[in-house]
């Protein structure tokens, strides 16, 4: 008995793994659509987003199908290393920290990082000023990182959440003095709707290479080289073909892709 349950297992657990295997014809993307406008979703529940038409572009170039498998952003990594998709696709920035982990793709594009607060208030993105005010960041992204390195033990409280939307909330609400985010999100996610009329992007763009990174790229699993190939032709190509700066110019009215 105990020889044939050993059996089993040992057959469910191959046929696990299989089920999680990369398949030939899909790449199996990794994203949390609550980034506009990099990655969310329609009234109808469809994927949209910049992050979305490149993932397909991409597909398109190298003649396999998308797949998209939603997942918290803190959790991406984990998600990756358990194989539940082949590549993160969510506007993740490369940092040294995350390359510990994972590889990544060449820097597809570069955003700046800002802070945005309420218009009138006076902060700017400095320790000094934001002593004792209460600052919102999405758990587990570099600026996170940024933010815990610098700004958390001069005295100011960071405030990190699982949805960019819910920093917004809490902006409104008055839970919060300020938050730091992508320049294009706080943008399109927050200052063009109604609920950001009264708020301004406070100040410079945030700078540090080492947490904030050399712009943003696709994430892989370190073994998987022959696929990050492909994938980075994939890119590559697309900037050639000017694919990319024209999806730039439709969601962000510039060119952001990284030279």
């Amino acid at each position: 008995m105990k020889l044939k349950l050993s059996l089993f297992a040992a057959v469910f657990a191959m046929t696990a793994g299989l089920a999680h295997a990369q398949s030939p014809n899909t790449l199996r993307f990794g994203i949390e659509a609550a980034y506009p406008p990099f990655e969310s979703k329609t009234s109808s529940g469809a994927l949209q987003g910049f992050d979305v038409d490149l993932g397909n572009a991409v597909c398109a170039k190298m003649k396999v199908k998308c797949v998209w498998v939603e997942n918290a952003f803190d959790g991406l990594i984990p998600a990756l290393a358990a194989r539940k998709f082949d590549v993160i696709n969510s506007a993740m920035n490369i940092t040294e920290k995350r390359k510990e982990s994972i590889a990544f793709t060449r820097p597809i594009y570069v955003v700046p990082i800002v802070m945005i607060a309420k218009r009138g208030s006076g902060l700017l993105p400095e320790t000094k000023m934001l002593q004792g005010k209460h600052v919102g960041v999405l758990q587990g992204s570099s600026q996170e990182d940024f933010l815990k390195k610098h700004w958390a033990n001069a005295g100011v409280d960071v405030v990190s959440y699982q949805d960019q939307d819910q920093v917004y909330a809490d902006l409104v609400a008055g839970r919060l003095d300020a938050a730091v985010q992508e320049a294009q999100t706080a943008q399109d996610g927050f200052l063009d709707k109604p609920n950001g009329a009264g708020y301004d992007i406070a100040g410079a763009p945030l700078k540090d290479p080492a947490t904030l990174g050399e712009g943003t790229g696709f994430g892989l699993r370190k073994e998987d080289k022959t696929l990050l190939a492909k994938v980075d032709a994939a890119l590559d190509a697309l900037k050639r073909d000017g694919t990319l700066s024209a999806l730039s110019q439709k969601y962000f009215k510039r060119d952001i892709i990284a030279k």
